[in-house]
Order: C-alpha cells, then sequence, then structure tokens
C-alpha cells in the first residue's frame, strides 16, 4: 500500500466531493488533475476510478434527502409515500436520454472528448451560458417587478415543457420561477430536464450545470433545479458507476488488488464527506446569489487551461 498514491486519492476525492454538486464539472476537473497529479495505476483502472469515485458522492445525496427520498419512512402518511413515489417516477423518466445515449456512445465519448481541450471548450461555452441566462432572468424579473407581479397562467420560456405560472414571489436573492416546488415539477418538465442532461456527456459541461440550466429555461427556481439536480444523479451515477465496473473487469481483465481497493475506498469516503458540505453550502447559495459566479470561473479556468495547453506548454517544452 502506498501512502502517496492514497493521499492522492484523498484529493481526487476532495476534488470530486466539491465539483460533482457544483455547475462546474467534476469529471473535467478530475481529467485536468490528472494532467498534473496522476495515480501510479493502469490506465484501464483510472478509467474505470474517475467513474466509480462518484458513488461516493451519490452517497452522500442519498444520506442528506433521505427523509424525503424515502417513501417507507414512518413519519410519512398515504399522500406522503404517494408523492414520494410519483418523485421517483419523475426522476427515472429524466433518466432515460442520458441512460440511452450514454450506453450507445460511452466508447466514442471516451476516446475523442476525454482530454483537455474539449473540457476547457466546454467549460467556457457553458461558463457563457450561466451568464447569458442569469441576465436573462434578472431582465425577466426586472419587468415583473414593473408590472408589479406576474399574471396568472403567464408561460415562462419553455412553456412547452412547464406548466402555467402562478403568482410566486421571488426570494430575496431574485430566485423565481413558475415551478417553485419539486412537488409541482410536472412530468413533461422532468423529461425535458432529462434531455438537457445528455449534454454533460461531454466532459467539462457538467451534469448538474446542465441540468440547472435545463430547469431555469424550462421554467423552475434555481432552488427546485438544483434540488432535482441531486436525485437525477442517484441512478445515473449508479448506472455509469456499473456500467464501468462491469468493462474493467469483464472487458479490460482488470483486477483489484490492496492497492486498487484502498484507492478506490479512500477516494470514495473523502468524496462523501466533502459532498455533504457541498450540497448543504449550493442549497443555501442558490437562495441568495444567482449562478453568474460559476459562469465566471468557468469562463476563466477554461481559457487558463486553453492557455496552458496551446500557449504555455508548447512554448516551455511542459506539454
Amino acid at each position: 500500500m502506498d501512502i502517496i498514491e492514497l493521499l492522492k486519492s484523498a484529493f481526487l476525492g476532495l476534488v470530486e466531493g466539491i465539483t460533482e454538486w457544483l455547475p462546474i464539472s467534476s469529471t473535467g476537473h478530475m481529467i485536468l488533475v490528472d494532467e498534473f497529479i496522476s495515480l501510479n495505476v493502469t490506465k484501464e483502472f483510472w478509467s474505470m476510478f474517475q467513474v466509480v469515485i462518484q458513488l461516493g458522492a451519490i452517497l452522500a445525496v442519498c444520506v442528506y434527502f433521505f427523509h424525503q427520498l424515502n417513501p417507507f419512512s414512518p413519519s410519512k402518511g398515504p399522500e406522503g409515500r404517494r408523492a414520494t413515489w410519483t418523485l421517483w417516477g419523475k426522476i427515472i423518466v429524466a433518466c432515460i436520454p442520458a441512460a440511452v445515449i450514454g450506453i450507445l456512445f460511452d466508447d466514442f465519448m471516451e476516446e475523442h472528448f476525454y482530454n483537455a481541450p474539449v473540457v476547457a471548450a466546454a467549460l467556457i461555452v457553458y461558463g457563457v451560458a450561466f451568464i447569458v441566462i442569469e441576465r436573462w432572468r434578472a431582465h425577466k424579473l426586472e419587468v415583473r417587478v414593473a408590472a408589479e407581479g406576474v399574471r396568472p397562467g403567464s408561460r415562462p420560456a419553455g412553456a412547452h415543457f412547464a406548466r402555467p405560472a402562478e403568482d410566486a414571489e421571488p426570494t430575496e436573492g431574485g430566485d423565481f420561477g413558475s415551478i417553485t416546488r419539486l412537488e409541482d415539477l410536472p412530468w413533461s418538465t422532468a423529461l425535458g430536464i432529462g434531455v438537457f442532461q445528455v449534454l454533460s456527456l461531454i466532459p467539462g459541461t457538467s451534469r448538474s450545470g446542465s441540468t440547472i440550466i435545463g430547469g431555469l429555461l424550462l421554467g423552475t427556481t434555481r432552488s427546485v433545479a438544483a434540488e432535482f439536480t441531486f436525485f437525477l444523479a442517484i441512478p445515473v451515477m449508479f448506472g455509469a458507476s456499473a456500467l464501468r465496473l462491469g468493462k474493467y473487469v469483464f472487458l479490460d481483465g482488470g483486477t483489484f488488488g490492496v492497492n486498487e481497493i484502498s484507492i478506490m475506498v479512500v477516494g470514495c469516503v473523502v468524496a462523501f464527506l466533502v459532498s455533504l458540505v457541498a450540497i448543504k453550502w449550493l442549497m443555501g447559495f442558490v437562495r441568495r446569489h444567482t449562478f453568474t459566479a460559476f459562469g465566471i470561473y468557468r469562463i476563466v479556468l477554461g481559457t487558463l487551461v486553453l492557455a496552458y495547453f496551446f500557449v504555455i506548454g508548447p512554448m516551455f517544452g511542459l506539454v
């Protein structure tokens, strides 16, 4: 058991736990970190590890939202249990598009898109998207305030997916939308958000970033978009991890020695603990602030990555 490799795994778990839930792309950051801090493992193990480490992050969601996601909770009556099963139904429906595309094109995506230039480009494009969307929402809010409220029955952008808006006062941080509670999320809107999730198959776009952008465009508040994003991750990440584990064991002929198991356990445990903090922080943040700061971060990071790999790196023989 190599202590240095365990420390690297712990650092990767830290990166995963923070970036999985913030709309800045965990896979993209893992690929970038690997350019500078590489685990001493086989290529096949690393390919599997950067996906399976997400199990630690997703277990944090299951723990943090255990009551809300548990249809058998003793404190829930028949109506509460029915609402929970309905929520799970919407989650499954929303995951279908990404599951189908992911299974069909997993190898193609890994071969052609898992590299720093693609990650950098995706970081920048989605960063711009976040800023543009938040400015558009701010303009909508200004118009709404000037008109002294939204008329009942008006429709937000993405109206073909969203139900009619209701009079819902924006929060102190300007969080508003026609869908203000997760319980009110229509099936069609859930599916629409799932379609946006397909974009996250390209590393650097961010799964949470894709689904949050989809939710905002389809009329949800930032809080609802973020929460539904957490729940969508459960079947997606479990499925992706099972797919990569199966590929590693049965197709690549990979094995698990003491070193591999230790690296996996350390990475997942750290990702779990850090994710608990990140989830709590993000849920509080989105109620009071926009996603503009994440957009700026993405643009800056993407620009630095491009500069390193296409200017600084070649100039000094670093890449």
